[in-house]
């Protein structure tokens, strides 16, 4: 009788428990799960724009940045060590990183400017390199973005760049819910593919 009574119990309690932690989800992303990756997307991604932003006050510089985070994400999930760390923290150190290396590189591009205007001194061969190899791999996205098909696009630009989770983007563009993450999935692996990221 008891140990029904506790089957019953615990059967309730898996029913509503809540969703796997976040460092479960990414242990599976490390694995190639395109499913744990959707879904700590959705978690994450609003939160890893608004770190961007609130660094480079550009919105669309913010949302680049924010989209290369995300694949970086989903390329170094294996690195994650959760002694140094709840999976928050380290993705948002991650986009904090990437967006103070933006802005870096931009005061570099001027600085380098500045100078070659005064023809006094020239910028060391590698920070030349790493400024051009920086705005190369924008380029490049922006190119991967241009690969997607448009409804793919539609629904990974209103989701990393302007916010919206899942539910929201699906009411915006009038589709179900399931068919937007289809899409935002497709999207974000043919990203993926397109950049050369492996699993």
């Amino acid at each position: 009788m008891g140990s029904d009574g506790e089957r019953r119990e615990g059967e309730g309690w898996r029913a509503t428990q809540p969703p796997p932690a976040l460092e479960e989800l990414l242990d599976a992303v490390a694995r190639g799960d395109r499913v744990a990756f959707e879904r700590l997307y959705d978690v994450l991604a609003p939160r890893v724009y608004g770190v961007v932003l609130r660094v480079l006050r550009d919105r669309a510089l913010s949302e680049e940045v924010a989209q290369e985070v995300l694949v970086e994400v989903w390329r170094s999930a294996a690195r994650y060590d959760p002694a140094r760390g709840s999976v928050p923290a380290w993705v948002m150190t991650i986009a904090h990183r990437r967006a103070i290396d933006c802005v870096r590189s931009a005061k570099a591009g001027g600085d380098r400017e500045e100078q070659v205007a005064r023809m006094q001194v020239h910028r060391p061969f590698d920070e030349v390199a790493e400024s051009v190899e920086g705005r190369l791999e924008r380029e490049r996205l922006r190119r991967c973005l241009q690969g997607l098909t448009s409804l793919q696009r539609e629904a990974v630009t209103l989701a990393y760049y302007g916010g919206y989770s899942y539910r929201e983007v699906a009411e915006l563009v009038q589709a179900p819910l399931g068919t937007v993450k289809t899409r935002m999935r497709d999207g974000l692996i043919r990203l993926r593919d397109c950049l050369g990221v492996e699993r």
